[in-house]
Formats: structure tokens, C-alpha cells, sequence
């Protein structure tokens, strides 16, 4: 009966959502138009003229940002036959301290994606679940995998290594261009986005055209207030640290440290290394120059740490290797905008403390390739249009499907065969 309840209340939430979603269809559309026109970022049909082919390629898609998400997103689409143009600032390596440890649920769809190689070759470490610490005692807790192949883990690794992975395998289709550029507006022709404008390495100001325009430029975004709501909260910062010649308590664990003020996180992302990033609460930090950041690690984050990795920690901090980053949190509140589509952090990001950004941008890829599939011309604009919509709709419902088949409260089946009658 229980069972039954929670049923019948998910498909009502479903069914209210598709509703609401109609009813405030217009009035986005409308905020929308007003919002280009206000935020500089968007130049007019006027100054960019007719709507042309950049450069003979034929694009039909342009990608800003080869992150995890720009990447795998160019791999996926340039594999069903588009023709893909991707725009990265920089592609030379990151060096990022977040964005290290997937989710099995995230590898689950990098075999999806036919990207599950990317974690092959660069010392990554399987993850089989987490280990709680709180007040001197601990527990651990594995993921539920008992289902799935033996390979099925999570996998923590340096977040560039696994990039230039998936942007060299994007790079290797025919049909993917990437190119190094930093792109500074979007063009839009009577309220439809028709491709972006750029720089190029060499400074040229060029213009790229495309029937869609997919921005996944990280959580900095500058293109991101064009198309949602712009709201951004810093609730804490990471402060993180590599820490070397150290045994983790739970060997293949991440370790959550409840400690005090905020929690600590340690993963594994290499063979030898362990990164540690500490949540410290507010936008405010201790000085890093002044050696306030190192006294606050040593004599308030330290003694809380598990013995096993109280030396190592120390010694990081000695080397002054100490890299800081704002946790932000983003709400998902796009506008729905003929021509383009937001994805992956720039369009959504929930505190790295939950490990869950890659996952959800790699389920993302796999709802929009689905999507995508039936349209075998971007250029019918309407058709494209209707699609586009429906994809901030199908994005969170296959989050409901995915959770409500997992936690066995549902079968698949039956979940199909009700999506299939709406």
C-alpha cells in the first residue's frame, strides 16, 4: 500500500509538473527575449547581419566548453553523425581540484556513452563507497553494486587527466572540430541564438554559426545569465590539498569527516595521492599569503583528521601547495530560448560535496542524444525548437525514473509503460 502511495503521488508531482511547465512556457519565452536585449551578451540580428555557414564545415552544432560535459557531449553527437564545432578557452590540461571522483551511477553512463576507456590509462582508482568519521568513531558504506558487472565502481581520478581522455577521443571523430578560442556573446536573429561570436588563440574576432548552440563552459560561465536565471549562492569554499606517502583508513572509500565547523572530504586520485578538500563556511577566507589558511589547517582542521593522514596533511601544508574554490549553488531555472540549450555545471550545480555534477552531466547527454536522435535535420527550426523545450522537462523526470527503479519502489517496466501513455 505504501508502495502504492508513493506511486500514485509521483505520478501526480509528474503530471502537475508538465502543466506548470505549459503554463509558464509563454511568460519564460517572453522574459527571455527582454533578458538578451538587457544583459549585453547577446548581440542582435542588426549587428551580425544574415545568417550564414561559418566557414564550410557545415556545423550543425557548436559547443561552448570541452569540460567533462563540452567533451563527452561532442564525442556522443559527433558519433551519431553531427557535425560538431567545439569552442574551449583553453585546452591545454586542467588543473582543477574538484570534478575527481565519479559516481557508479556517472560510469554506468560513461558505458553508455562508449566513453567508459577514458578512465583507462590515467591511474584512476575504483571507489566502492564512503566512510563516515564523526566525534572518534567511523562506519563505512558500500555502494549497493551487487547487481552490476564486477567492473561497476566509482572512479576517482586528476579531473584533467580523464578530460584530455575524452577530448582526445572527441578530437579523433572526422566530424569534431575543436578549436582553442575564448567566446564572448552569443548571436541571436529575432529572438533565436544562430551560433556565438569568439576570439581565436591568435586574437582574430571571428563568428561561428550553428541550428543549435550548446554552453557547457563550466560554472564561471558568462553566457549562463543569457538563458536562465542568473542566481548564484557561495554558501562555503574548498580548500584543497594533494597529500602523498598516506594510507587512506578504508582502502577504494571516500572518507567524509563530519568535523567541526564543516566537513572534510579525502578520495584517492591516483595510486599514491589523496586529495583532501576542506569545506570552510562563508565566501570569506583566512588569508593564504599571510599564512593565516595554514595556521586555520593546522590547528583547527588537523586534529580532526583520522591518525592515518594527520602527518601527510601537515607536510601538504608545509609545501604551500594550498588551491581554494568557491562552492557554488545554482538553480536550474532556465529560459527556454529557441537555438540553444544550457548543460553541465553552467547550467546546474549542486555543493561538490555530493560528488554528483559528472553524473548528472552525462545523464544529461544521454536524455538530449535520445532526444536529438528523430531529428535528422537541425535546420526545421520549429521541430527543433519543441525539442530543445522538452528537454528541461525529460532532464529531471529521468532523474525520478532512475530513482524510483533503483530503489525498487517501481518496476522499469512499469515505469515505461506509464511514460508511454501521457
Amino acid at each position: 500500500m505504501f508502495h502504492l502511495y508513493i506511486l500514485g503521488a509521483f505520478f501526480a508531482s509528474v503530471l502537475g509538473f508538465f502543466l506548470h511547465y505549459a503554463l509558464r512556457d509563454k511568460e519564460r519565452k517572453d522574459n527571455c527575449h527582454r533578458h538578451h536585449r538587457a544583459d549585453g551578451l547577446v548581440t542582435s540580428s542588426s549587428e551580425i547581419g544574415q545568417c550564414r555557414q561559418d566557414d564550410g564545415f557545415g556545423t550543425d552544432i557548436i559547443i561552448v566548453g570541452a569540460g567533462v560535459a563540452g567533451s563527452a557531449l561532442a564525442h556522443t553527437l559527433g558519433k551519431d553523425g553531427r557535425r560538431v564545432h567545439v569552442i574551449e578557452r583553453d585546452l591545454t590540461e586542467p588543473d582543477r581540484i574538484v570534478g575527481e571522483l565519479l559516481q557508479p551511477g556517472g560510469y554506468l553512463k560513461l558505458i553508455e556513452l562508449g566513453l567508459e576507456d577514458c578512465v583507462e590509462e590515467i591511474d584512476a582508482q575504483r571507489v566502492l563507497g564512503y566512510a563516515l568519521f564523526k566525534d572518534g568513531k567511523n562506519t563505512r558504506l558500500s555502494y549497493p553494486l551487487e547487481k552490476f558487472h564486477s567492473d561497476v565502481a566509482g572512479r576517482s581520478f586528476h579531473n584533467g587527466r580523464f578530460i584530455q581522455r575524452m577530448r582526445e577521443k572527441a578530437a579523433s571523430l572526422s566530424n569534431v572540430r575543436m578549436e582553442q578560442g575564448t567566446v564572448t556573446s552569443l548571436l541571436e536573429e529575432n529572438g533565436t541564438i544562430k551560433g556565438v561570436q569568439y576570439k581565436t588563440k591568435a586574437g582574430q574576432e571571428l563568428k561561428a554559426y550553428a541550428p543549435l548552440t550548446i554552453v557547457c563552459d563550466g560554472c564561471f560561465s558568462n553566457l549562463r545569465r543569457s538563458l536562465c536565471n542568473p542566481k548564484v549562492d557561495v554558501p562555503s569554499c574548498f580548500v584543497g590539498l594533494v597529500l602523498e606517502n598516506c594510507q587512506l583508513p578504508f582502502a577504494n572509500h571516500g572518507h567524509v569527516i563530519l568535523a567541526d565547523p564543516s566537513p572534510i572530504l579525502c578520495y584517492p586520485i591516483s595510486s599514491t595521492e589523496v586529495r583532501c578538500l576542506v569545506d570552510v563556511p562563508g565566501q570569506k577566507l583566512p588569508s593564504i599569503a599571510n599564512g593565516e589558511m595554514a595556521n586555520y589547517l593546522k590547528t583547527r582542521v588537523a586534529p580532526q583528521l583520522p591518525p592515518q593522514l594527520y602527518d601527510a596533511f601537515i607536510s601538504a601544508i608545509d609545501q604551500g601547495k594550498i588551491r581554494t574554490m568557491p562552492n557554488r549553488s545554482m538553480p536550474a531555472d532556465p529560459y527556454p530560448t529557441p537555438g540553444a540549450l544550457l548543460m553541465g555545471d553552467a547550467f546546474n550545480m549542486r555543493h561538490p560535496l555530493t560528488g554528483g555534477g559528472m553524473t548528472v552531466a552525462l545523464s544529461d547527454i544521454v536524455v538530449l542524444r535520445d532526444l536529438l536522435k528523430p531529428l535528422s535535420n537541425l535546420n526545421d527550426a520549429v521541430s527543433l525548437s519543441k525539442y530543445l523545450e522538452s528537454f528541461y522537462t525529460l532532464r529531471k523526470v529521468s532523474r525520478i525514473y532512475m530513482l524510483l527503479v533503483c530503489c525498487d519502489i517501481v518496476t522499469e517496466e512499469g515505469v515505461k509503460l506509464f511514460f508511454l501513455g501521457l
